[in-house]
């Protein structure tokens, strides 16, 4: 055991003991109040757009009690939510109620364009003709056709790029009523572009990903590029009820806000897990905060929230350096490490191109107009920008997600749909693992289980047949766990990593245990390759020592939150690196267990305990 884990093993002891002390002497309304609404609190009265969740079968009574306490704005049933104007001085007796469940800021959503154009200035731009080269996809490739991608953004311009696949359009920033497309901000224009532009204004250089897909628009972000979580949630139960009739197999949801509180009672999480539930894949950018903006200072812990969606498949960015092989690939220094803000999830899932990436320009928005260096015409005299970010990341990982279902519905047309879950983890076994400059692997919490890897995923799916009895193996034909990519044979990651579970080995996909297809329970537990099913024993998740006894210190703000230096600065120190430049995260109650990482590796990270 090293020195400095000895003292990270003590700092933690001390630590532990008296948070879960002050955490008992809290009073039990404050539980149910976010981050910022605490925060707010301490700044006198004042109105404050909240959401509130009610407990099951007591919505009438939250209703009555903001009768008298707010204004109520909206209702969201999925969630059991309503989101109202109310004072600062209500928010303890509002919160004191048996009826209410937890109240939440309704947070700011963003794309933030200071951060898009900073880490993209004087780089060179990558055509998507490279990018679906690295991807493994050639001209003979599907393309996603039949596959609905609800785009939730800042809308979609109609460009000749869509082909008149634009659906349906519905603006969330004005009540959610059906509108002509437009993007007066560019980012959910340039998001769809990457996803599916036919790259017929560029000569097929900036073709997107899936260049086949329709398109439902659901604007939530305004002309700044700026919206609300409630907009946000009133988008996602709007595709979910429209699901069937819009033909929605995908959500996009290149945005996100600081995460405030647990994932468990996040609107915006639970809000995605509902479309999730109800069949909807729910692709998420994991955020733009992997550097400390004073020092430059690589971190961990910045996923935004819903990138910390534990069904959602988030994504982090990878910059190839403008070229197919995978071998100079790195992960981009903004791109969010995990884990995730309270819960400890393991984000993100994986990770795809984000790194200066052009796509097609909304040329009235204001982003195209603020960032003229970022401007890009091609010789067929189609304009675009050169965008780096998460959501590019998710936009191109979005595409795949496409061409997956659209290899399995094709190759498959008698055998059960796939299900989100099916598709995620099909994602994160055929993702390729991504090395540092250095040579080591990156670890689990920055590159998920690897790089996008389409050519393996679209092969896999269409290997899959689930018509058989459970029990049964549901590959139909052998598939081998390599993808020659730039004339060089990469393998698979060939694992899967789930919230805060591993699911390990070749029984993934091809024993008699596939425990991913059809009714699947994630839970909190660790499926391992001998089929051993660590239950609730295990103290990770539900029963980690820190996910609901501490005390956030009153002069945390979220960016101070994220680990950025070698020092144990999570929280209330719960996060470090060892000797060797790994993550330790957490310490539980069983020392003995180490559940995750290569204990070989340089870039180890360790999960319950330390050596």
């Amino acid at each position: 055991m090293t020195k400095r884990c000895i003292t990270l093993i003590a700092v933690l002891l001390a630590l532990i003991v008296p948070a879960r002390v002050l955490a008992d002497s809290q009073q039990a309304w404050q539980k149910k109040v976010d981050h910022a609404l605490q925060q707010a609190l301490k700044k006198g009265n004042a109105a404050q757009r909240v959401i509130i969740r009610a407990r099951p079968g007591k919505e009438a009574d939250v209703r009555a009690l903001l009768g008298g306490k707010g204004q109520i704005q909206a209702e969201h049933r999925s969630i059991k939510g309503f989101t109202a104007l109310v004072n600062t001085r209500d928010l303890e007796d509002l919160a004191a109620s048996d009826s209410i469940e937890s109240v939440s800021v309704d947070a700011e959503v963003f794309a933030d364009p200071a951060v898009l154009a900073e880490h993209t200035r004087g780089g060179s731009s990558v055509n998507t003709e490279k990018i679906r080269a690295t991807l493994g996809l050639d001209d003979d490739s599907l393309t996603g056709q039949y596959v609905g991608v609800a785009v939730i953004d800042s809308g979609i311009t109609d460009r000749a790029e869509f082909d008149g696949r634009i659906v349906a359009f519905y603006d969330f920033t004005r009540g959610g009523r059906p509108a002509s497309p437009y993007d007066d901000y560019g980012h959910g224009t340039h998001v769809a572009g990457l996803i599916g532009g036919t790259g017929s204004t560029s000569n097929g250089q900036f073709e997107g990903v899936a260049s086949g897909v329709q398109f439902i628009g659901l604007k939530v972000l305004d002309a700044n590029g700026a919206g609300h979580a409630s907009d946000v949630i009133d988008a996602l139960e709007f595709a979910v009820a429209n699901k069937k009739a819009l033909g929605i197999d995908i959500i996009n949801l290149s945005l996100g806000h600081p995460v405030f509180e647990s994932a468990k009672t996040d609107p915006l999480v639970q809000a995605v897990e509902n479309a999730v539930a109800a069949g909807i894949v729910v692709v998420c950018s994991a955020g733009n905060w992997g550097t400390n903006p004073d020092t430059g200072r690589i971190g961990y812990a910045g996923i935004t929230s819903p990138g910390n969606a534990r069904s959602a498949i988030t994504f982090g960015a990878a910059d190839t350096e403008n070229t197919v092989k995978r071998s100079d690939d790195t992960v981009g220094d903004y791109s969010s490490r995990g884990p995730s803000w309270y819960d400890a999830y393991a984000k993100p899932d994986l990770v795809a191109p984000g790194s200066n990436l052009v796509s097609v320009a909304a040329t009235r928005g204001r982003l195209y107009a603020a960032h003229p260096e970022l401007r890009v015409n091609s010789s067929a005299g189609g304009r675009f920008l050169r965008l780096s970010g998460t959501s590019m990341a998710s936009a191109v990982g979005t595409g795949v997600a496409a061409l997956v279902i659209r290899s399995h519905r094709y190759y498959r047309p008698h055998t059960n749909e796939l299900t989100p879950n099916a598709v995620k983890a099909i994602l994160q076994f055929t993702a390729i693992s991504m090395r540092t400059p250095d040579g080591p692997p990156y670890d689990g919490l920055t590159q998920g289980t690897g790089e996008v890897n389409a050519a393996g995923a679209i092969k896999l799916a269409a290997a899959l047949d689930f018509t058989g009895p459970l029990g049964r193996a549901c590959l139909s034909r052998y598939v081998e766990p390599a993808t020659e990519i730039g004339g060089v044979s990469l393998a698979w990651a060939q694992n899967i990593v789930w919230g805060d579970n591993i699911v390990w080995g070749d029984n993934i996909v091809w024993g008699d245990n596939i425990v991913w297809a059809d009714n699947i329970v994630w839970g909190d537990n660790i499926v391992w390759a001998d089929n051993v099913v660590w239950g609730e024993d295990i103290v990770w998740g539900e029963n980690i020592v820190w996910a609901d006894n501490i005390i956030w210190g009153e002069n945390i703000v979220w960016a101070d939150n994220i680990v950025w230096a070698d020092d144990i600065v999570w929280g209330e120190g719960l996060v470090g690196t060892d000797s060797s430049g790994g993550v330790i995260w957490g310490l539980l109650q069983r020392p003995d267990l180490t559940v995750w990482g290569d204990l070989s590796a340089n870039s180890l990270v360790v999960v319950g305990g330390i050596r």
